[in-house]
């Protein structure tokens, strides 16, 4: 059963068998973007709890009002690094990406992220979007979430109103999220680059050697990277290099290195462009048709992003070094060409704002976004650890480390 409050409007968890098909309905009519743009609309594939379910602990809501879905909400919580504290043994501490912080360790919170959030264009201004943010931070509280966060673009002024004026949110991170084309060619790759793909322990033992520091670091980073849906990870080190097990790169790396994990989200949902003219969907077509007929060209040739397209996500990008830069460049080289083989439109990652390795991600501006925006709220006194204080008032740091199951 669930909690009915004013205009008949019942608030109740998600049950797949008689809500997927009313639920997905909601969705569609409420991707309406602004009138003369080219706007991303989503298509989820499977269940719409799909989003979350991959998430240590996830609910899903929804608003209903006699037999019509409304309104509905995804949550899940997990445990992220929020912050690092001095260690006293150095020894044995955790490292991360800043090249001397041997000597810290991660602070982690209990952290809530809410996605999802839809109101039936219909139902709008009857507070049913406000109702399920606060029946969610109740579920959040419930199981012992400290924070609760959420993402948004900079301009959905409704939105980022909602959650800063009415629920108590304060901005937070802007990150940027880049998009890359994948072309009708493979791209090659540096031959003085050698691309490692490493296993799921492998992966695990350098993230949480060198990233677990990074804010947003997954406490579970080994559920992450042994899920179905992780594709690999990689490792990017100099062509002289040798490869001597995890225990020795860490001990002694080369000068310079980079790592990425890749993550299918094509079998999640997929993406469509829509609101371009027919001159530009012509002008696109052409691209496709030469890049195919004289692919020794190698032009950047605009995929067929007018349809519904599958993309890759890449996450846990980082490195160390002078070459550092040119060798995520390689391994973004190496995850386009996965995605071709694999049929996807397009290569995906979000950054920081500050992240110097972000100018060896390739992208396409007209379809990246430069300032993504996560508001946050405190929800409760009690801390894992007193040494980080409020972290919502804390500054940003350089790089952020992007959750593929929250995207």
């Amino acid at each position: 059963m669930g909690e009915e409050f004013h205009h008949g409007v019942v608030m109740r968890e998600y049950d797949p068998n008689r809500d997927r098909e009313r639920v997905e309905e909601v969705e569609r009519i409420c991707e309406v973007g602004p009138s003369g743009k080219l706007c991303i609309f989503t298509d989820l594939l499977g269940d719409p709890i799909c989003r979350v379910r991959h998430s240590p602990s996830f609910l899903m809501l929804v608003a209903e009002i006699g037999d019509e879905i409304v309104g509905m909400i995804r949550g899940c919580i997990k445990t992220i690094t929020c912050g690092k504290k001095l260690s006293r043994n150095t020894k044995h501490s955790n490292t991360s990406n800043t090249g001397n912080s041997n000597r810290h360790l991660p602070v982690y919170a209990k952290v809530a992220y809410i996605l999802g959030l839809r109101v039936s264009p219909s139902h709008r201004r009857m507070g049913i979007g406000l109702k399920l943010v606060h029946r969610m931070e109740a579920w959040f509280r419930d199981n012992g979430a400290e924070y609760s966060y959420m993402a948004t673009e900079n301009d959905n002024l409704a939105s980022v109103k909602l959650f800063t004026d009415k629920c108590g949110y304060t901005k937070f991170r802007t990150p940027s999220i880049l998009v890359n084309p994948v072309f009708a060619h493979r791209l090659t790759l540096s031959p003085k680059v050698k691309i490692i793909h490493l296993t799921p322990s492998q992966a695990e033992t350098i993230y949480r050697r060198r990233f677990a520091t990074t804010e947003f670091f997954p406490r579970d980073i080994d559920a992450v990277l042994n899920n179905k849906l992780s594709i690999g990870t990689f490792l990017a080190v100099p062509d002289s290099a040798t490869w001597q097990g995890t225990d020795h790169f860490l001990s002694d790396p080369p000068k310079s290195w980079a790592i990425l994990s890749i993550w299918n989200s094509k079998e999640l949902f997929t993406l469509q462009v829509r609101g371009a003219s027919r001159v530009k969907r012509t002008l696109a077509k052409t691209t496709r048709v030469v890049d195919k007929a004289l692919p020794f060209l190698r032009l950047p040739s605009f995929p067929d992003f007018f349809r519904p397209f599958g993309f890759h996500f890449m996450y846990g990008i980082g490195g160390e070094g002078p070459e550092a830069v040119k060798m995520v460049k390689s391994l973004c080289d190496f995850a386009h060409n996965v995605a071709k083989e694999r049929d996807c439109g397009a290569v995906v990652t979000e950054v920081s704002g500050q992240e110097p390795l972000r100018f060896g991600i390739p992208h396409w501006k007209m379809l990246s976004c430069p300032e993504d925006l996560w508001c946050i709220k405190r929800l409760g006194e009690d801390y894992s650890d007193g040494s980080v204080g409020d972290w919502t008032k804390s500054p940003p740091g350089i790089s952020i480390f992007v959750d593929p199951r929250e995207v």
